[in-house]
């Protein structure tokens, strides 16, 4: 980056993290030859890269000295000279102001420095970085030294270049690049970090991780949280870097075979992240986007989410590229049989036990199940799963969606408001979206939305049970959304969009994650939303975080708010609990006691450390609490 001419104040307490801060995506501008920039040159900065360049002078400003002018044009003469004639610039008085140059655009500046973009800021043409999207000296060779010495600064073009967080971010640019993916749509987003050591680890996951986004992503928001607690306790430093590595990633080829008897190849993960609290748990998700990224992502949201439940329990996460839609019974059961050829080695009751998450529904669990007790020889039970009979729950189905509207329940009661008569928009089409909605209409509630790939659905007037009972058969014989118009003509289905532009009290993500960006924050902050439950893991950009901290949206993390599946799935492989004998009453007092813990405890730790009175409370609280579970257990095993 370039500074202006005008001198730019060097702010000593700049965090590094701050190199990355991309709240937008900046097109690359290309300039044409000869097109003029500003520069800025100060005594004895030699730039080799620009030792033949023919300077240009440019009209001084009419507040400039004499000297200085004169000073000027001895510099453009000097410059011009050969290398002896040059030796006499040295000998020449400094003047007390910087020089002020403008060289121009020169081609071999497009090929050296690809990631710089100019543009006019203040009236003045600037050099900006396409990846940070800032200019000036901004790039430290070593943020950690003495930012106020000269000695310690290069020019600000080799300043940039030699930035580490720079080339992590510009190595995720060219590989996207190389694998012929387009462009970062979604940049890494670096919030500010209070600490010193916060940032260092997360920029030690950026030098290692580059390409991982969503993983990088997951890793921020934690660390975000964790800024008061790592103070407090240097040696929580060195847990976390232990922690953000997982203990184990699988990677594996899947061949299967389709009804046409043509071979195909997808790629299978699975994550074992951490199984410091006991054998691993956690989703197996079958669809295109899936991947390594995605993968570790899932499986640390998932170690949290578990090391903050009341049960001991590690985390896992994996699946494949696979797309079951518009696959034969028949090829999904050999994909489900080809996948779990190579996994099962890997699983087991007291090494991690998988269970659905998107694009796996009981139909595939069960292809995976029995496939794995024919390869083990054994009906160990070590696969969870709804609706099955050989997984002795008829109940877990719907636990993650009702303790989405417990959760909500708790927040709105400690508010002292209650769910009866709120608006509720809710977003996706899944299981857990279903179950949101059939419990917010048993508790009162008025849900107005439901999603899915293609737009959303809009029933001002609320659904009922009627027409419940519509939008699931709907569903189940997997039909378009459109066809819920033929029965309610009133109703709308809006296509190419998201329901977060509708007037509503409280909303329900339930589709994927990231899939609130900032636009669709401002939107649901003006539609006069206060309360978000996050059904699915991280729905939220960090820029539409930021949004919704500002505008003081009270955000319920997944981490706690989505464990009642962790709950019942954990219950269902007790011997002490028979879920086939519980009654639909005591299914949900049990779910609503897991519920409350989770709450508590998250509200627990953001008032143990000054945050009781943030919008984000329950997240920092929630992913503090998780954090010294795991970080507790990790001391005491020592250093494995």
């Amino acid at each position: 980056m370039l500074a202006s001419g005008r001198g730019v104040e060097i702010n000593s307490t700049m965090d590094e993290i701050n190199l990355l801060r991309q709240a937008q995506r900046h097109h690359l501008v290309v300039r044409g030859i000869g097109e003029e920039i500003d520069l800025e040159i100060g005594p004895g900065d030699d730039d080799p890269a620009f030792s033949s360049t023919t300077l240009v002078g440019v009209p001084m400003q009419e507040s400039a000295a004499p000297e200085e002018q004169e000073d000027h044009k001895q510099l453009i003469l000097a410059s011009q000279a050969h290398n002896e004639e040059q030796q006499e610039l040295v000998k020449l008085p400094q003047a007390k102001r910087k020089k002020k140059v403008v060289k121009k655009w020169r081609e071999e500046w497009a090929d050296t420095y690809k990631w710089a973009y100019v543009d006019s800021i203040d009236g003045t043409n600037r050099i900006f970085c396409s990846v940070c999207r800032e200019y000036g000296r901004k790039h430290r060779r070593n943020p950690y030294g003495n930012e106020g010495s000269r000695n310690m600064q290069m020019s600000a073009l080799e300043e940039h270049n030699n930035s580490l967080l720079h080339k992590e971010a510009l190595r995720l640019q060219m590989a996207s690049k190389d694998k012929c993916l387009p462009a970062i749509e979604r940049p890494v987003y670096i919030k500010d970090l209070m600490l010193k050591s916060a940032g260092s680890i997360l920029e030690s996951v950026l030098r290692r991780d580059p390409h991982e986004v969503e993983f990088i992503q997951s890793v921020q928001e934690v660390v975000h949280s964790l800024d008061r607690v790592l103070s407090k306790n240097s040696q929580y430093v060195h847990i976390l870097e232990r922690l953000l590595e997982p203990e184990r990633a699988i990677v594996f080829r899947v061949p299967w075979v389709d009804d046409k008897g043509e071979t195909h190849v997808n790629r299978g993960f699975r994550v074992q992240f951490s199984q410091v609290l006991g054998p691993c748990r956690g989703g197996l998700r079958f669809h295109p986007s899936m991947n390594l990224s995605i993968a570790k992502f899932l499986a640390f949201e998932q170690t949290m989410q578990n090391a903050l439940s009341p049960y001991k329990l590690g985390g896992a996460g994996g699946g494949s590229d696979f797309d079951p839609k518009g696959k034969s019974e028949s090829e999904i059961m050999r994909f489900c049989q080809s996948f779990i050829n190579e996994l099962y080695r890997y699983l087991g009751p007291d090494q991690d036990l998988p269970a659905e998450d998107m694009g796996v529904s009981p139909r595939e669990m069960g292809y995976l199940f029995g496939q794995y007790r024919r390869i083990v020889g054994q009906f160990q039970g070590s696969f969870t799963g709804p609706k099955i009979y050989w997984s002795g729950s008829s109940l877990r189905t719907e636990a993650t969606g009702y303790g989405l509207v417990f959760f909500a329940r708790l927040i709105l009661a400690d508010m002292n408001k209650e769910l009866k008569g709120s608006r509720c928009v809710v977003s996706g089409a899944g299981k857990i979206a279903m179950h949101v909605l059939e419990k917010l209409l048993s508790c009162g509630a008025i849900p107005i939305t439901i999603s899915d790939s293609k737009g959303y659905l809009l029933d001002e007037e609320g659904f009922d049970y009627v027409k419940f009972s519509l939008l699931r058969d709907i569903k189940a014989q997997q039909r378009s959304l459109r066809d819920y118009l033929k029965s309610h003509a009133q109703a709308k289905y809006v296509e190419d969009a998201k329901p977060w532009n509708e007037h509503c009290d409280i909303a329900f993500p339930c589709a994927s994650q990231n899939e609130i960006d900032q636009p669709d924050a401002v939107a649901l902050v003006n539609s006069g939303c206060r309360i978000l439950i996050e059904g699915s893991n991280m729905p939220c950009t960090p820029q539409a975080i930021d949004v919704l901290r500002k505008a003081k949206v009270l955000v319920a993390p997944a981490k706690a708010a989505s464990a009642g599946g962790v709950a019942v799935g954990e219950l269902e492989l007790n011997h002490e609990y028979n879920l086939m004998q519980w009654s639909a009453e005591d299914f949900e007092t049990k779910l609503q006691d897991t519920m409350k813990q989770m709450y508590e405890r998250s509200l627990k730790a953001a008032n143990d450390n000054g945050l009781k009175d943030s919008p984000e409370a329950l997240v920092h609280g929630g992913n503090i609490c998780a954090f010294l579970n795991l970080a507790q257990a990790m001391i005491d095993q020592g250093c494995v």
